[in-house]
């Protein structure tokens, strides 16, 4: 299964970067191969300063070893080595009328002294962070992702919509990240599913990223803007960064584990702006995204 899986996220990667090379135009994605010392290593793959995309990374990684303590006791077990590997992705556009967009679809195994698997576990999804709510954009992505989890089972939407609600919360603040879509951990053998059911799940939805981002891209990446809509891009980017730095599992993992600082920080937005106590003018566009944040909305 892990070799299966990494198989199907080399070629993700080559198909997602591809298209969206194709869409920007100008920029190319920079590629770059590393190694862990501790074992494993992956595939790195950075856009920067394009006509449409200010800033995405495309990463593939493929890790193994020895389960740091940290870890041990996040995962509740005793000394253990592990293998994991997944592909993330992070797109922030120059245009802050085109929302940032992020995927990660992943694979786990754990193994006792003797070698012996232990545990294995696919986890993953996608979400949208607009800067301006667009609501049709909204449903479109979410359509998307209800559609391919109908597929599998009708129960899979809504369950991992709200497991995407609740993850992407920067409780901090007490709002959203951004609109949702899906999120799923631990997606663990059972009676239902199988692994190789598992697997076709998680790459059902890996397969229907460029479809649910990609339009939404190519309607508003024209749309004209000001400066004060940059500002505002930015300091709703500087919301993205403390999520990231404070609450996500994924980066918390990385920097544990000793994965690479560049792969794990290409997360980060170029531009960014912390305002003493901003708040947007009531009534505004601005305001309207706050709102929506601070309760999550059923969009299909």
């Amino acid at each position: 299964m892990k070799d299966k899986f990494y198989n199907y996220i080399q070629q993700l990667q080559n198909t997602i970067t591809s298209k969206l090379e194709e869409i920007d135009g100008t920029a190319k994605f920079h590629e770059d191969l590393w190694e862990r010392p501790e074992g494993g290593g992956g595939r790195t793959r950075v856009i920067e300063n394009g006509s449409v995309f200010e800033k995405g990374g495309v990463n593939i990684s493929a890790v193994h070893g020895a389960l740091p303590e940290s870890m041990q006791k996040m995962f509740n077990v005793g000394e253990a080595d592990f293998f994991a590997c997944g592909l993330s992705l992070v797109i922030h556009p120059k245009n802050p009328m085109v929302p940032t967009v992020h995927a990660n679809w992943r694979y786990f195994e754990m193994y006792n002294k003797q070698g012996a698997k232990v545990g294995s576990w696919f986890g993953g999804g996608q979400d949208l962070t607009p800067y301006y709510l667009f609501e049709e954009d909204a449903k479109h992505f979410h359509q998307v992702c209800k559609t391919a989890c109908d597929k599998h089972n009708p129960e899979f939407y809504p369950k991992y919509k709200k497991v995407c609600d609740d993850y992407f919360w920067n409780a901090h603040r007490n709002e959203a990240r951004g609109i949702g879509g899906l999120f799923f951990d631990h997606l663990v053998e059972t009676e239902d599913m199988t692994m190789e059911n598992w697997f076709d799940f998680v790459t059902e939805v890996g397969n229907s990223f460029l479809e649910s981002y990609v339009p939404i891209v190519e309607k508003r990446k024209e749309l004209p803007y000001t400066d004060a809509n940059r500002t505002w891009q930015e300091i709703r980017r500087g919301r993205y960064v403390e999520f990231n730095l404070v609450h996500d599992k994924g980066t918390i993992f990385g920097l544990k584990t000793n994965g690479r600082i560049e792969s794990i920080l290409m997360s980060l937005p170029p531009h960014v702006q912390w305002v003493y106590d901003h708040h947007p003018e009531i009534g505004s566009e601005e305001d309207k995204l706050v709102k929506v944040l601070q309760k999550p909305v059923s969009w299909v």
